[in-house]
């Protein structure tokens, strides 16, 4: 099982990310891609198996993948203060990987619908996506 990560700024929702899929299934071989080094630094360090940056490397990794996760912008071109590039969401967004998108309602996406959690809670529920399509 090939998992992706994609993250931005700091890296710290990748980092958490990086954990809960290498403790979900630690067999998995596990991505990181930030859009910038910090984020790519980050989630190296939480342990991930390969990482890399930018916009190709996104793009080049939504090929290989079987799940992508990441927070929701990763899916909108411009989103993240203007990280996720217009080929970055396309990338994830025409992927054939399951995508497990973390809803936070920053950066003028506000997403109706969702309840109110704290970052701890989302990526537990992200863990349990995980679970599900990994049939762990």
């Amino acid at each position: 099982m090939n998992i992706l990560i994609i993250d931005a700024q700091g890296g710290g929702v990748g980092r958490q990310l990086v954990a809960a899929a290498k403790e979900v299934s630690p067999e998995s071989h596990v991505t990181a891609v930030g859009t910038n080094t910090a984020a790519t630094a980050a989630m190296l360090k939480a342990g991930a198996d390969a990482a890399a940056t930018g916009e190709n490397a996104v793009i080049v990794a939504c090929r290989r993948a079987d799940v992508i996760m990441g927070p929701l912008g990763i899916v909108i071109a411009d989103s993240l203060y203007g990280e996720v590039t217009p080929a970055m969401a396309a990338a994830v967004g025409s992927s054939q990987a399951a995508r497990i998108l973390i809803p936070f309602g920053n950066c003028d996406n506000i997403i109706v619908g969702v309840g109110e959690h704290s970052t701890g809670q989302l990526i537990e529920l992200a863990k349990a996506e995980l679970s599900k399509i990994i049939g762990a």
